[in-house]
């Protein structure tokens, strides 16, 4: 996959993260449509966190000022994400997100305690993140409105309530609606 001309041009034709020139692909900072240039290694370690090299990370120490919002929002998912390594800690101490930039680094889940973290689960049972896509499995009548959600309705890019694991957002045509997580099903 090639990098769009204007991501290429704000990159410098290097990885955002870790500067690397090679492998460069688009890389999807969710649950946003936001995109950031990141290299093969670099998008690997993010997806799949059994790949880590702590090392590799040190990089951060410089892209965790970018300007580009989403890359500092990578940087403090991975920062956040090896902090029990001592030297991401320090650099979380320093770093600063606004609150809409730090809302959008948590929205992934990323830098809760696992046993605090609230975990969202379709009828079968099954994970849901945040900008998921599920199907309703029931007619739903929308609160506040004549509008009635039909079952087998997609509803895409959903976000989920971090206060109450039974809460999802989500649009249904136009309107955004509050979705109960018992009558979807992950697509």
């Amino acid at each position: 996959m090639s990098l769009s001309k204007e991501l290429s041009k704000r990159s410098g034709a290097k990885c955002e993260l870790c500067g690397s020139t090679e492998n460069l692909n688009d890389f999807v900072v969710a649950p946003s449509k936001e995109r950031i240039a990141a290299c093969g290694v670099c998008a690997d370690q993010i997806e799949n966190p059994d790949n880590v090299d702590v090392n590799h990370w040190r990089c951060l120490n410089d892209s965790m000022w970018s300007e580009v919002a989403a890359v500092q929002v990578v940087a403090w998912r991975m920062l956040t994400r090896l902090r029990g390594e001592g030297w991401p800690q320090d650099l979380l101490d320093m770093m600063y997100l606004d609150e809409d930039n730090l809302e959008w680094a948590k929205a992934t889940g990323e830098g809760e305690e696992e046993e605090d973290a609230v975990v969202h689960r379709d009828v079968n049972g099954v994970i849901l993140q945040a900008g998921d896509s599920v199907v309703l499995i029931k007619d739903l009548k929308v609160k506040g409105s004549s509008l009635v959600a039909k079952q087998g309705t997609a509803v895409r890019r959903i976000s989920l309530d971090r206060e109450n694991e039974k809460y999802i957002e989500g649009k249904v045509g136009p309107t955004q609606i509050v979705i109960i997580t018992d009558y979807v099903k992950k697509l």
